[in-house]
């Protein structure tokens, strides 16, 4: 991501809040709501933000605003897409399994 043709690696809340068009304090809010958005704090005890946490961000304004899903809805999505993401290495190594164990059954 890129903020006056610069790449930076940390973001300020308010050019976040500039970013994505919230407030600063919405920003803050959904922090306390979304266990997914925790920017980490400078040695000043200030927000900084990543590209992921800002990803995070437009992800949950899309549900919230576009997608017109509640809090708890919006949570539910990002829970089920983070168990979605954590089980498809499980199915891929399970139907590798497979794969092996139906070649080897063939072969006896």
């Amino acid at each position: 991501m890129q903020h006056d043709g610069i790449k930076k690696l940390y973001y300020s809340i308010g050019e976040v809040a500039e970013m994505t068009g919230l407030e600063a304090h919405v920003l803050r809010y959904w922090e306390t709501e979304f266990e997914e958005l925790a920017p980490r704090k400078n040695r000043a005890g200030r927000r900084i933000y990543t590209e992921e946490d800002i990803a995070m961000v437009r992800r949950i304004q899309r549900l919230l605003k576009d997608e017109k899903y509640t809090i708890e809805g919006a949570r539910q999505v990002l829970a089920r897409r983070a168990d979605d993401l954590e089980q498809q290495p499980v199915e891929e190594a399970l139907r590798e399994l497979r794969a092996f164990l139906e070649n080897l059954l063939q072969k006896l």
